[in-house]
């Protein structure tokens, strides 16, 4: 465990700071559980922001914690984590959520977490820091989150397409609009319990290596609460520049696709939540999107703005990782 101990004010900064990039990380990722809810007019976007942040709050009573004792011990060892690693995590992730904010980029806040936790961890203690069957596993979700929610969103499509075929459009669309309402809450519900999970994790780890939790690890209460509060508060604060790419400017969505589209990407991320998996909630939705309008035709995909989303997955580890590397070796200075 670390020997370096932080006064009060110091340990309690940084916990803050972890608040206020779960803050950022709301509403950074709202767009992922309203913009199908939104671009259909199911729910007005100040509506469907109240919406989600309900949804994503209500996680605390139905998961456990098991993505936030992935992220808390299973991507850096948790006995190398010092201060200095943490505010480098800290700072990497939250300077690329700014970045891809501003640009209306839905871009992953969960692995730029990690991206900057495993920078500034590999900084201070090499290598060997890394905890590689947690890092494997959350950057093969990097790849398998997206196609599996395209894959799901596609045969979802297909399903219910046939099981409504005698339908008439109106009557089937009615139907399609409570489904939709039904699924929106749902991956509320699952970004809840995967993403502000992660955040948790750093707050517990930290508090770890500063002797607060004892010899145990584990997440205390205040800290689940605090952590789904703030993020409440910033999916409320709407993250509207990327509520727009992931609602209108990748396909135009129906009732019918916003609710395969949001289905699917549910049952991805409680699978994911069950088994402590931190997928990228961001990753997940947009692979359900690109599905869903595939489905319809391919030409209803604006493939140069999934090839621009794409990119910024592919980059955003590194980008962080080496933003959490340099803010680490600044932290390290003083």
């Amino acid at each position: 465990m670390s020997h370096i101990m932080l006064a009060l004010p110091l340990l309690i900064g940084l916990v803050v700071m972890a608040l206020a990039f779960d803050f950022l990380n709301g509403l950074h990722d709202s767009a992922n559980s309203i913009a199908t809810v939104v671009s259909t007019r199911l729910l007005s976007p100040i509506q469907a922001v109240l919406f989600a942040a309900v949804f994503n709050v209500a996680a605390y009573w139905i998961f456990g914690l098991k993505v936030a004792e992935t992220v808390g011990k299973g991507i850096i060892d948790k006995n190398v984590v010092t201060p200095q690693v943490i505010f480098g995590a800290l700072v990497g992730a939250m300077t690329w959520n700014v970045i891809t904010w501003w640009k209306g980029i839905p871009s992953s806040s969960s692995h730029a977490l990690i991206g900057g936790l495993v920078g500034a961890g590999t900084m201070h203690a090499g290598i060997k820091a890394i905890v590689w069957e947690g890092l494997t596993t959350t950057t093969t979700a990097i790849v398998l989150s997206p196609v599996v929610g395209l894959v799901m969103s596609m045969a979802l499509i297909a399903i219910t397409s046939w099981l409504f075929m005698r339908w008439t459009a109106a009557a089937a669309e009615g139907v399609f609009r409570k489904l939709h309402l039904v699924s929106a809450a749902a991956y509320s519900v699952g970004h809840g319990a995967n993403d502000a999970q992660k955040t948790m994790g750093l707050i517990a780890v930290l508090l770890y290596s500063q002797g607060q939790l004892g010899t145990q690890f584990h997440v205390p209460t205040w800290v689940v609460l605090s952590c789904y509060t703030a993020m409440g508060l910033g999916t409320l604060s709407g993250g509207w520049k990327i509520i727009e790419t992931m609602g209108t400017r990748i396909t135009h969505l129906t009732q019918h696709q916003g609710f395969c589209a949001s289905a699917g990407g549910s049952i991805m991320l409680f699978a994911a939540s069950a088994f402590g998996i931190p997928v990228s909630t961001t990753h997940t939705i947009t692979g359900c999107v690109v599905g869903v309008g595939a489905a319809r035709r391919a030409s209803a995909v604006r493939w140069s703005v999934a090839q621009r989303v794409v990119i910024a997955w592919l980059i955003t580890i590194p980008a962080s990782a080496a933003v959490g590397a340099l803010f680490y070796k600044i932290a390290s200075i003083f």
